[in-house]
Formats: C-alpha cells, sequence, structure tokens
C-alpha cells in the first residue's frame, strides 16, 4: 500500500450501490449486513437513515464499510447522482441472467462522468440460468472496460441467497479504496452531505449526513446556504446514539431549524452550496393545463425529489411535502379537485374515512414506478384503483405458539377484522410490514370475522415479528 494511503486506512469507504431494479441490490445488501463481523444486527435499520455500516476482518484487521442505499428505478436518477456524488467507491450490480438493462446504461453513464472508481458486480452466481460471458461482453459494448479484458474496472460474481464470494467482495472494495487518492481528514475542516431527510412529527427535522471531511459533535453548530443545526443527536446506522462521527461515517442528525434538501452540504462556522429546493408546501402549477391534479406526501425528502422530478407530463402538482397524509391535506385536494398520493408515509384510519365521505382518493404507495405507472394511466383516461379502505383495528395483546408460526391474539379497537383481509402491522408510528389473516379463530372454534370489542386469534401469512401493544389495521 502506497505510504501515504496509510493514514486513510482508519476511515471507512463510503460505497454507493448502483443497478437496475429487481437485479439484487436490496438482496447484496442484506447478505452484506449479515457477512458483517459486528457483534449487532439490527436489520431494517438502514431503511430509516439511508445507509448502513459493516464490519470485515481485511488482512487481519477489522475495517469498517459505509453502504449508502441508492435506489434503483429510473425514478431515482436524481438520487443516484447523489449516492455518487458523496461515495468514494460504487458497486455496479448486474444480474448474470437478465444482462445490462436500461437503468444499467444509465448507472453506467453516471459512473462514467463522475470518474469514481467502480467495481462490476455480477449478482446471481448461483443461478443455473447465468450467462457470464455474454454479460461481461454487454459490460464492454457500454465501454465498462473489465479486468482481465485490457482494462481496469475490477469484476466478480457473487450470490447473496448463498452468500458465495461476499466476503471477497468486501475486501476488494477495500483494495480498491486503498489505492484511490483521497485527501479525507478527521483533522480537515468539516463537511457533510445530506443524503436523506424527513419531518419527524416528535423530534422535528432530522437528516442523515454523509460525512466527508472533519468530524462532528453533539452541541456542534453546522450551516448551509439556507438550513443550520446545532447538532442534538447523532445517531449511527445501528440505531445507537453517539457523541462523535468522522470522515467516511454516514448519521441521522436532530437538532435542524428546518428539514434540509437532499445533496445540501453543510460546513461548521460558514455556508456551502445548496441545490435548487423542492420542498415547498404549495408550488405554482408547474402545468396548467394539466389532466389530473395531485397533492403529494413523501416518508423522505429524497423519494418527494425523484418523484417530482419524474413525473409525467399531464400531472399538475399542487402541493408536496414530507410526512403523513393529514385530513388537511384530504380538504385542500376536495377544494380543488386534486388526487392525493403519499409514498411509504402514515395514514391514520381517520384520515381515510374522511377522505371516503368527502369522495377524495387518497392511495399509499411502497413501490415509486407503480406510483407512476397508476399516474400515467390516469392522464391516458383509465381510472384509479380504488382508494385503501380501513376496514379495522385490533390491539395485540398475546403471542401463543402453534405449530411451525404463532398467533396473534387480538382485541378489535374500531370496526370489524375478518379472514383474508390484508392487514399491516403498526408500533407506534413505524410500519413493521404487510401481510394477510389467513385464519381467525375464538377458542377452537374457525370464524370468518370478529367485531369490536371482541377477541380472536389470528395467524398470518408471511410472519411478522410483532410484539405484545403493536396494532393490527386490517384495510382492503
Amino acid at each position: 500500500m502506497p505510504k501515504d494511503n496509510k493514514s486513510k486506512t482508519i476511515y471507512p469507504p463510503v460505497v454507493a450501490v448502483l443497478g437496475h431494479v429487481d437485479h439484487g441490490k436490496t438482496t447484496l445488501l442484506d447478505s452484506v449486513r449479515k457477512s458483517s463481523v459486528a457483534e449487532k444486527e439490527h436489520g431494517g435499520i438502514t431503511q430509516r437513515i439511508g445507509a448502513s455500516s459493516v464490519e470485515v476482518l481485511h488482512e487481519g484487521i477489522k475495517r469498517r464499510i459505509t453502504f449508502i442505499d441508492t435506489p434503483g428505478h429510473e425514478a431515482f436518477f436524481a438520487m443516484r447522482s447523489r449516492g455518487a456524488r458523496v461515495a468514494d467507491v460504487s458497486l455496479l450490480v448486474v444480474s448474470l441472467v437478465d444482462g445490462v438493462m436500461p437503468q444499467t446504461k444509465e448507472s453506467i453513464k453516471l459512473l462514467q462522468a463522475s470518474k469514481m472508481p467502480f467495481i462490476a458486480v455480477l449478482t446471481k452466481s448461483d443461478s443455473p440460468e447465468k450467462n457470464s460471458e455474454k454479460v461481461k461482453q454487454q459490460l464492454i459494448k457500454e465501454d465498462v472496460v473489465l479486468e482481465g479484458y485490457g482494462g481496469n474496472v475490477p469484476l466478480i460474481e457473487v450470490s447473496a441467497r448463498d452468500g458465495s464470494n461476499i466476503k471477497e467482495l468486501l475486501d476488494l472494495i477495500l483494495l480498491v479504496f486503498d489505492v484511490t487518492p483521497s485527501h479525507a481528514s478527521k483533522t480537515s475542516p468539516f463537511e457533510g452531505v445530506v443524503i436523506e431527510s424527513r419531518l419527524d412529527e416528535k423530534a422535528g427535522p432530522r437528516a442523515t449526513l454523509v460525512i466527508k471531511n472533519g468530524s462532528l459533535a453533539v452541541r456542534d453548530e453546522i450551516s448551509s446556504d439556507g438550513p443550520k443545526a446545532r447538532v442534538r443527536t447523532i445517531i449511527n446506522s445501528l440505531g445507537e446514539h453517539i457523541k462523535e462521527a468522522s470522515v467516511g461515517d454516514a448519521v441521522e442528525i436532530l437538532g435542524f431549524d428546518k428539514v434540509p434538501d437532499v445533496g445540501i452540504v453543510f460546513t461548521k462556522g460558514g455556508k456551502a452550496e445548496a441545490p435548487v429546493s423542492v420542498r415547498e408546501e404549495s408550488i405554482p402549477p408547474q402545468n396548467p393545463e394539466g389532466i389530473v391534479s395531485l397533492t403529494l406526501a413523501a416518508e423522505t425528502q429524497g423519494a418527494l425529489e425523484a418523484i417530482v422530478s419524474a413525473l409525467p407530463t399531464g400531472a399538475k402538482l399542487v402541493s408536496k411535502k414530507t410526512g403523513e397524509i393529514t385530513t388537511a391535506d384530504v380538504l385542500f385536494a376536495k377544494s380543488i379537485g386534486a388526487i392525493v398520493l403519499g409514498f411509504n408515509v402514515k395514514i391514520r384510519p381517520e384520515v381515510l374515512k374522511l377522505a371516503a365521505t368527502e369522495k377524495v382518493l387518497v392511495k399509499n404507495y411502497k413501490l415509486i414506478y407503480e406510483m407512476l405507472s397508476e399516474i400515467n394511466d390516469v392522464i391516458e383516461g383509465k381510472e384509479l384503483s380504488m382508494q385503501e379502505e380501513i376496514y379495522g383495528v385490533a390491539k395485540i395483546l398475546a403471542r401463543f405458539p402453534y405449530e411451525k408460526t404463532e398467533v396473534l391474539g387480538i382485541a378489535v379497537t374500531d370496526g370489524r377484522v375478518a379472514k383474508g383481509d390484508k392487514a399491516r402491522i403498526v408500533r407506534g408510528d413505524e410500519v413493521v410490514g404487510e401481510a394477510r389473516i389467513t385464519s381467525l379463530r375464538q377458542g377452537k372454534e374457525q370464524i370468518s370475522k370478529v367485531e369490536t370489542g371482541e377477541e380472536a386469534g389470528i395467524i398470518i401469512t408471511p410472519f411478522l415479528d410483532f410484539t405484545i401493544g403493536d396494532m393490527v389495521i386490517c384495510h382492503g
């Protein structure tokens, strides 16, 4: 290793993961996290702050790597651009079964423009349908000059399913990072880039920063050309409260005066460049002749930015925000004849009931491309699917083992719960997951429905890791 790189090895590389949707990026990251030598495993934390950290033994030394989660659909081009700007190394993920796809080509162009070192990671190596040579030739055709073919882009085949070559991938990331020149230092002036942000109803504005230079401690004051913060809390990717973070760390910060935009650079004692804001609550119509008027709410600023940039012609956006959909949003949409769309946000049962009464269409999505597809359907004259309807709410009071699963003992607090319902498990303000009620019993008797005030036992599929006190929201 070059002498001038020795000091850099104390810092974790920041890695962005790019590629086509469904090529195994999420599964790869899950497999990487499971391979961590860290004692704690906190599944799902990365979805909250947009990044995760793993530990690996490399040449006998314990090292850390920070991964930025960058969604793969074309709607997230701006987010992928953001991820690439803050990363030290990128992974270009390509399926050995499907090969180079449209979003793969977008990612390649982005990486080539950024001149960032990257590794071609060919997934699904355990599949009998893989075609390694075909995929390599496709990459070469896109000017990805691979090692072994006269170029310098490292190549590795992995299987997230059986874990093959995952440890080798982590070693390769560190090798690429260690030979890449860097001037990052803990003693340099602080510089942190926002990769995700949101408004928390209880804690206020919060944002995830990747630290590119210097260090950050609780009570530090940081600023940008806009928002500023006195750091109140620093949370790492394991959900732990820490006192200080340094180069290469991705941490969630509380203490901002307002929600910062994705891509903003924060410094100490000065202002830095900020992108154009996309966070106004009410905005001038972008398309006065729009076929459909939309109000939009997204869980995070990054998702909001991506959706806004991908809206099709014919969609008139009349308001946008981060945070849950409220009764005010429904009433505003009613007054102007708009549709209320949410991405991975909270919608309280009373809000959905108001929407049904006022005949306002409210929909919440988990996948952005599904949202965009349905907006296109409306523009083309097709009716949007019926809004989500809340049938009933129940509280989990107990758990009982049953064969290879567990029964949820519930008490219905509102409406009714029926066999076949979709069931959302909610813990406080967090959604644990979605399942379907496949069995409903009172005692040993199989029943089809229970009403408000009644108790029952339910079995859900797929099984979700519930706890006593969680709520079950049954919906259509």
